[in-house]
């Protein structure tokens, strides 16, 4: 039974606190926060309550917790954590710099801990069913990939913009999808309501031939989360809320016409909703965080990715302010 605690009982941390309660193999011991709020919590899942993290690393005897804390807080607490030998999983981003974030992993990797970082978005089913339909080559040479995720203003998010919020689960989808990290990165930013930060941005990345683009807000008064594949053979537009996913496959007949010259005609395209197993990507992510404690593995999204996001996203919010692509080393 893998002992486990939640450092952070805001939005995000409730609902880890609800997974590791429904999960087997698994005893939640205790949350920490210093919201007096958080008792309540505590009372309903049969937990014990901490106001302060650092009391609960002393006082409980942890194999697994869950940084769900602010992101200006989260290198602080990762490397408490560390230090204490407990396994963690860090909610995205991983830190709020790259240098923050390559510290954590590089200590995490010197402790011996399981490091996980919570990019959701590779946990959705349906993300992962369109990965291998990219990879079985059902859409053709892949030529560009385009993803929406905006909605409105979260108040409870104080301490980051959307390059650091929000751009960092399609940055991570991009690579993912593709296999690898963009070559080049170029964005535009807004402050539309906000005044301390950016709120709106649209950022493109270079994939080799393969050419990505999100946008990314808190201005839109309606939730979107969306992602379409276009390849050389067809399209695939993919919700990652509702976990549906369409093909539409090209068909194509290539000719000449009388003249000689060379035509390209498109019939009817054929549509195919794409079965996909629909579950909770926060619960699949969390059960693949247990098991690598329980047998000392990598998690599926371990600190590499994490770091990549971050220094992908920062450099994002760079080339905005420059006016200039920015070339990814390494």
């Amino acid at each position: 039974m893998v002992k486990a605690g939640v450092i952070g009982a805001g939005n995000m941390g409730r609902n880890h606190v609800r997974v590791y309660s429904e999960l087997p193999g698994v005893e939640l011991v205790a949350i920490a926060d210093p919201d007096a709020g958080a008792v309540e919590l505590a009372r309903r899942f049969g937990c014990r309550y901490y106001r302060s993290y650092e009391e609960m690393l002393r006082r409980e005897e942890l194999d697994a917790v869950s940084i769900a804390t602010p992101t200006s807080s989260h290198h602080q607490v990762a490397l408490r954590c560390i230090e204490a030998g407990v396994n963690l999983l860090v909610e995205k981003p991983l830190a709020d710099s790259t240098a923050r974030a390559e510290e954590i992993v590089r200590k995490a990797e010197r402790a011996g801990v399981v490091l996980a970082v919570g990019h959701i978005e590779r946990y959705n089913p349906a993300v992962r069913r369109l990965k291998e339909l990219v990879e079985e080559g059902l859409l053709g040479e892949a030529i560009s990939a385009v993803a929406k995720r905006v909605g409105i203003f979260p108040p409870q998010i104080r301490d980051a913009n959307v390059y650091l919020d929000l751009a960092v689960h399609d940055i991570d989808v991009f690579n993912f999808l593709f296999s690898r990290l963009p070559e080049r990165v170029f964005s535009r930013s807004e402050r539309v309501l906000a005044r301390d930060r950016e709120d709106q941005a649209v950022i493109l990345l270079e994939y080799g031939k393969v050419v990505c683009l999100t946008q990314v807000n808190w201005i839109t008064p309606v939730k979107i989360r969306r992602l379409a594949v276009t390849g050389s053979g067809g399209y695939a537009e993919l919700d990652f809320i509702s976990q549906e996913l369409r093909v539409y496959e090209s068909v194509i007949d290539r000719s000449y016409d009388s003249f000689g010259e060379f035509v390209i005609r498109f019939g009817s395209p054929r549509i195919r909703d794409i079965a996909v197993e629909r579950a909770e990507p926060l619960k699949l992510e969390i059960a693949d965080f247990l098991e690598s404690v329980e047998k000392g593995r990598r998690p599926l999204v371990g600190g590499a990715e994490g770091v990549a996001a971050v220094r992908i996203a920062l450099l994002a919010q760079r080339s905005a302010r420059e006016g200039a692509f920015l070339r990814v080393e390494g």
